[in-house]
C-alpha cells in the first residue's frame, strides 16, 4: 500500500519543518486523537500531550531517511497515539489488560475508519442543525443540551403548555432528520 502525494508531501515538509505541513497534519489528525483519548478515560490535555508525543515521533521518523511510510499519515499517527495513549492508561493504573493484546483485539485501522466516519456524522449534523432554522434550533438545544424541562421550554417559547411544547420538539426533530438524511444520502 503506498502512501498519497499530498502524504508523501506534508511528511517531506515535516522533515524540512515547514510550518504550513506541521499544521495540516495536526489539522487532519488531532480531532480523531482528541476523541479517541476522551473516550477512553483521558482528558484534553493528555491528548494534547498524547498527540505531541506522537508527531515527536513522527517528525524524528521523517528526518531518517531509511524511514519508509507503508500507510496513511493518518493511519500511523493515530496508530501511534492509541499505543501511548494504552501505555499510559496502564501506567496509572486506569487499564489492566496487555497493551499487545489490545492490538490483536481491535485493528488499528477499523477504528480509526469508525471514529472517521463519526465525525463526518457530527459535521453532517452540524450542518443539518444550521440549515433548520429558528425557533426549532433554540428549541433542541434547550431540551437536549441544556436539558430544560418541557414546562420551562413552553414557558421560554411561549407554548401554552408541555404537550404542546413536546409536540413542537417533533416535529423539529422530523425537520432535522429530513435535512441529516438528506444530506446523509449525499456523501
Amino acid at each position: 500500500m503506498s502512501i498519497s502525494e499530498k502524504d508523501q508531501l506534508l511528511l517531506k515538509g515535516l522533515a524540512q519543518s515547514d510550518k504550513e505541513a506541521v499544521e495540516a497534519i495536526y489539522r487532519d489528525n488531532y480531532n480523531i486523537i482528541q476523541s479517541f483519548i476522551l473516550n477512553n478515560n483521558g482528558s484534553v490535555d493528555e491528548a494534547r500531550d498524547i498527540f505531541q508525543e506522537a508527531m515527536v515521533v513522527l517528525y524524528e521518523k521523517s528526518k531518517d531517511p531509511s524511514f519508509s511510510l507503508s500507510c496513511q499519515i493518518k493511519t500511523y499517527v493515530y496508530s501511534v497515539c492509541r499505543r501511548l495513549w494504552l501505555k499510559r492508561l496502564q501506567q496509572l493504573n486506569r487499564f489492566t489488560t496487555q497493551v499487545e493484546s489490545m492490538e490483536d483485539i481491535v485493528p488499528v485501522e477499523e477504528e480509526l475508519e469508525e471514529h472517521e466516519k463519526k465525525n463526518t456524522e457530527f459535521l453532517l449534523m452540524e450542518q443539518a442543525l444550521g440549515k433548520i432554522g429558528e425557533p426549532c434550533k433554540s428549541l433542541l438545544d434547550a431540551y437536549y443540551l441544556q436539558k430544560k424541562s418541557m414546562m420551562d421550554i413552553a414557558g421560554e417559547f411561549g407554548y401554552t403548555n408541555a404537550d404542546n411544547a413536546k409536540t413542537q420538539k417533533y416535529k423539529c426533530l422530523v425537520r432535522l432528520k429530513k435535512l441529516f438524511f438528506a444530506q446523509y444520502k449525499n456523501t
